[in-house]
């Protein structure tokens, strides 16, 4: 029996953690310690049972190391983080408070609970972070390795390269047991929908246009979010102590191939469900229109990087781990889910979400959120 401490555990990979834990470990304690800022929600862990949930931030360092006491915590999972490239670049200062200081404090608070004053007990400080670390590839260059350089271009990437740095240190100078997975893009239920897949889901259903930066031809490697769930259990059980495992789910997809592979599963969850088109008044289809005629091109953002690949070949090789969903099949389930979940999407994107997006797309994004 272990008992974690989930950090970031009301967001959205967090959440899906959480839910997967639960099923997958029933005799487990969960302690979950989440700031609940914009992208953190209760509802994302509503049915989850025998879990505590603690309302406070990673940087109160006290608060951390007595939760770590009280609860006897031996698994510290942290995904708590800042992780939009557009709001990074619009307001850094959070990134780095979030994204290091907070990173910093949990580990302070780990090493003195278990190491200073826990005489060295078996622990593991499990970190998420992501493929952005890497900077950029051209389209020929082979994938990511766990040894590539790190060459961030984003404030949000940079802060999360500045964690690793921070968790690698803390295995390396003080002996603490930690892991890291660097991962690529997710999709999946309870996302917050301000990145492509679920902004573009919501979009199509309420008529709005599909906004595409630049040509649509940046790349990324595409994984369901618990495949990277899957993943996380596979390092935490048998993953060694003071190594970095890249997480991929061998899908590298233009954006606009996953625009367009939105557009179709739209046009195909409508054609078998009429009744969505009296739900979604505002779709395509009711007025005889195709979902890809809500594409729009917009400015680039800056610093857009071209391409991201990740070379899973560590994890699959030392650890027999693979994911298991297509993007074809996980899309369709993620689409199915935000159709079942109209309360909850809804429910997220009020006035303070509506303001931030006026506010910072304006003239990049259009067809902000109704």
């Amino acid at each position: 029996m272990a008992n974690l401490l989930v950090t970031g555990g009301a967001g959205f990979i967090g959440a899906n953690f959480v839910r997967y834990w639960r099923a997958h470990h029933p005799d487990d304690a969960i302690v979950v310690l989440d700031a609940l800022t914009y992208a953190g929600n209760r509802a994302n862990l509503s049915g989850v049972e025998d879990i505590l949930f603690v309302h406070d931030d990673i940087r109160s360092t006290a608060l951390v190391a007595s939760t770590i006491d009280d609860h006897d915590i031996d698994t510290i999972v942290h995904f708590a983080a800042e992780s939009h490239v557009d709001r990074s670049i619009d307001g850094p200062d959070a990134f780095l408070e979030t994204n290091v200081n907070g990173t910093h404090s949990l580990l302070k608070a780990a090493k003195t609970a278990w190491l200073d004053r826990g005489g060295g007990r078996p622990h593991r400080f499990h970190h998420i972070s992501t493929d952005e670390v890497y900077g950029s590839l051209g389209p020929d260059e082979p994938p990511f390795l766990e040894t590539s350089t790190y060459a961030p271009n984003s404030p949000y990437s940079a802060s999360k390269a500045a964690s690793d740095h921070l968790v690698r240190a803390y295995n390396r100078t003080y002996g603490l047991a930690t892991t890291t997975t660097n991962c690529s893009n997710n999709y999946g239920p309870y996302q917050f929908p301000e990145k492509l897949v679920p902004l573009f889901i919501i979009n199509c259903l309420s008529g709005r246009k599909l906004p595409i930066y630049g040509d649509g031809m940046n790349v990324r490697d595409w994984l369901h979010v618990e495949d990277h769930c899957r993943a996380i259990e596979t390092v935490l059980m048998r993953g060694e102590i003071g190594e970095t495992y890249n997480v991929g789910g061998s899908e590298e997809l233009t954006n606009m191939a996953v625009v367009d592979a939105i557009c179709d599963a739209m046009e195909e969850a409508f054609s078998v469900d009429p009744a969505l088109e009296a739900r979604f008044p505002d779709a395509p289809p009711v007025g005889g229109a195709r979902f890809c005629a809500l594409k729009s091109y917009v400015t680039d953002r800056p610093g857009h990087d071209r391409r991201y690949a990740i070379d899973a070949g560590k994890i699959r090789s030392a650890l027999g781990y693979k994911p298991r969903q297509t993007f074809r099949a996980g899309l369709a389930d993620t689409i199915r889910w935000y159709l079942d979940n109209e309360d909850w999407w809804r429910s997220v994107m009020d006035g303070s979400y509506r303001d931030w997006l006026d506010r910072n797309y304006a003239g990049r994004m259009l067809g902000q959120l109704a």
